[in-house]
């Protein structure tokens, strides 16, 4: 028996039999046979869980820049030593007789969708919870990627002294906090996947986690999507950003990441100690100041990453 197709949308049809299958009404209309408006029901039903309609639609990421940020960057080409007699306030006086500035970063910050991860990283780069990014090193630079900043540690390291008065980051466990992905250059997230700090520091009660990293574009890195809480971007500066991941780096030999694995295979730790030298820039980056920028209206428009 010959089926006709009745279209329901643009995605669905139904099988009807043929006329003479079909029972008339009065008025005209066509009585379908119980089996075709069992396949009519199925297929609406079927067309409206693959389209949903819009008010169903979960709600897109709120972006609006709610603060604006600085960061400094310079290099120092020689050497570097950070103050051992460093103050609270993350004054230090950088010990580099040549060091040449690289620019300015203005980054915007996404007040409304991670406000704990932004008043933290606004406390860091002011200083106001008694330790900042001002004077630490940039300690890893992935070219094409991504850079690491803000590792803790030693100060006479250029690392950032633990932060004891940063209210704990609860957002570094709800979903909602990583919707937002990598996908293109100058997204600044916290660093949750790449983070490597000190084990001891982490097991620390008091520990809080204040590495960030930006990428460098010119592609994505969705290697970094839902681990790492994307919180901001850069407003100015992507020519800085580029600079940055230009600075030459420590690359080991292809026989030596053949031996560090198979030292990692047999569980020897030595390995991920080697590890921590990789990427690490053969010139000295650092943060030569950083602080909040003021502005008449705080609130930008939305700017998705």
């Amino acid at each position: 028996m010959a089926f006709a197709l009745l279209s329901t949308s643009s995605t669905t049809a139904v099988l009807l039999p043929p006329p003479h299958h079909r029972r008339r009404l009065s008025s005209g209309d066509i009585a379908l046979p119980r089996r075709s408006l069992l396949l009519l029901s199925t297929s609406l039903s079927l067309s409206t869980a693959v389209n949903p309609p819009p008010s169903l639609a979960s709600p897109s990421p709120d972006t609006t820049i709610t603060d604006r940020v600085f960061i400094d960057f310079s290099i120092c080409p020689t050497n570097f030593l950070p103050n051992r007699e460093s103050t609270d306030d993350g004054g230090d006086s950088l010990l580099c007789s040549d060091s040449v500035p690289l620019g300015r970063l203005v980054i915007g910050l996404y007040g409304h969708l991670v406000p704990i991860t932004v008043a933290n990283f606004k406390s860091m780069c002011t200083g106001s919870c008694g330790s900042s990014y001002k004077g630490t090193l940039v300690h890893k630079i992935f070219p094409g990627q991504f850079f690491l900043a803000g590792r803790q540690g030693r100060r006479d390291k250029g690392e950032v002294r633990p932060p004891l008065q940063l209210p704990r980051n609860t957002e570094s466990v709800k979903s909602d906090s990583f919707l937002l992905s990598h996908s293109r250059g100058g997204v600044v997230s916290l660093c949750l996947s790449e983070n490597d700090d000190d084990d001891e520091l982490k097991l620390d009660p008091n520990y809080h986690n204040v590495e960030f990293l930006i990428t460098t574009g010119p592609g994505p890195c969705p290697q970094l999507d839902s681990k790492n809480i994307v919180f901001g971007t850069v407003l100015e500066g992507l020519d800085v950003v580029a600079a940055i991941s230009s600075t030459p780096t420590y690359k080991p030999s292809e026989r030596i990441r053949q031996f560090n694995d198979l030292a990692k295979f047999l569980g020897d730790e030595r390995a991920q100690n080697a590890r921590t030298i990789w990427n690490r820039p053969l010139q000295t980056v650092y943060i030569s100041d950083c602080g909040e920028l003021k502005v008449a209206k705080p609130s930008l428009s939305p700017t998705l990453p």
